[in-house]
C-alpha cells in the first residue's frame, strides 16, 4: 500500500475517492476559529474536512470552503447525523439542515454519528434514499462495532462505505479493521492522537527521534500504514501543518509492530454499546 503524498486517496466501495488524511474540527468554535483552521488546512494541502451537526460549526466550515477558491469537487466534506435526529424520526430533515448550514450543493460523506439502539437501522434506510437522490456521494457510520455492521448488512441494500471509529495505538481493534477491509469498508480514525495522551509514550518518542519527526507525525504515519484513514483535529496552524508532513518517511515493519503492541483496548470516548448513558440519554 503506497502512502506517498497528502493528495493521495483511497477508493470507497462505490468508486468515490476519499483523501486518506483530513482535518477534524470537533470542538473548534464556529466562526473565525473553525474558518481559520480549515483555511490553514486547505493551504497546507488537506482536501478532507470532517464536521458534524453535534460540533455546531458546519456554517464556518462551509464559509471557509467557499472562500478558499479551491474547486468544490477537490474538497471532500463529511458531516454526521446526531442522536436526537434518529430519536425523532427526523433523519432526512437533519440531512438537509446540514446541507443548508454548509451551503453546499452536496455532501461527500454522511455518517450516522452513533448507532442509537432500535433507531439507527431505520435511519440507515432513510440515508440510503438520500444517497439515491445524489445529494450525498457516499454514506457510512461512526462508532460502530462488527455486530452493528452485520445488522446493517442484513437490511440488504447499500452497506456502509466507511466506518469512523476511535483509533490510536492504545485502541487498535485489529479484528474490526480486518473485518472492514474484508468487506470493502474504509476504516477511518477519530482521536488518532488519543487527545495528545499517546504523544508522551516513550516507544513513540524513541521512534520519532530516530526519524527526526514529532510523535504526532509518527502516529499519523502508523495510521496510514495500517490502512486507516485519519482525521487529526487541531485549530493551531503549526500543528495542522506538522500533521500533514508525514509523507517523506516510512515506518519499518518492526516499528509498526512496536506501536501496535501498545494496544490496551483503552478508550478516551464512549463505548459504542454504552454511549447513551455517556450523552445523558
Amino acid at each position: 500500500m503506497e502512502i506517498s503524498n497528502i493528495g493521495g486517496r483511497w477508493k470507497l466501495s462505490n468508486g468515490v475517492k476519499i483523501p486518506y488524511l483530513g482535518l477534524g474540527v470537533y470542538k473548534a468554535k464556529d466562526g473565525n476559529e473553525v474558518k481559520n483552521a480549515v483555511k490553514v488546512a486547505l493551504d497546507a494541502g488537506y482536501r478532507l474536512i470532517d464536521t458534524a451537526t453535534f460540533y455546531h460549526n458546519e456554517e464556518g466550515v462551509g464559509e471557509a470552503i467557499r472562500e478558499s477558491g479551491i474547486p468544490r469537487e477537490e474538497i471532500f466534506v463529511t458531516t454526521k447525523l446526531w442522536i436526537d435526529d434518529q430519536l425523532n424520526d427526523n433523519t432526512e430533515n437533519a440531512f438537509y439542515k446540514s446541507l443548508d448550514r454548509l451551503k453546499l450543493d452536496y455532501i461527500d460523506l454522511y455518517l450516522i454519528h452513533w448507532p442509537v439502539p432500535e433507531k439507527y437501522l431505520e435511519s440507515w434506510k432513510v440515508i440510503q434514499k438520500i444517497y439515491d437522490s445524489g445529494k450525498v456521494k457516499a454514506i457510512g457510520v461512526s462508532n460502530c462495532l462488527e455486530h452493528h455492521l452485520e445488522s446493517l448488512k442484513a437490511l440488504g441494500g447499500i452497506s456502509p462505505m466507511l466506518v469512523q471509529n476511535e483509533f490510536h495505538p492504545r485502541l487498535v481493534q485489529k479484528d474490526l479493521i480486518e473485518y472492514c477491509h474484508k468487506n470493502d469498508i474504509i476504516y477511518q480514525a477519530w482521536s488518532p492522537l488519543m487527545r495528545a495522551e499517546i504523544l508522551s509514550n516513550q516507544t513513540i518518542q524513541k521512534i520519532a527521534k530516530k526519524h527526526q519527526k514529532t510523535p504526532a507525525q509518527v502516529v499519523i504515519r502508523w495510521d496510514l500504514q495500517m490502512g486507516v484513514a485519519t482525521i487529526p483535529k487541531s485549530v493551531h496552524k503549526k500543528r495542522i501543518e506538522e500533521n500533514a508532513r508525514v509523507f517523506d518517511f516510512e515506518l519499518s515493519k518492526d516499528e509498526m509492530e512496536l506501536i501496535t503492541s501498545l494496544d490496551k483496548e483503552e478508550r478516551t470516548g464512549a463505548h459504542p454499546d454504552k454511549f447513551m448513558r455517556h450523552f445523558g440519554e
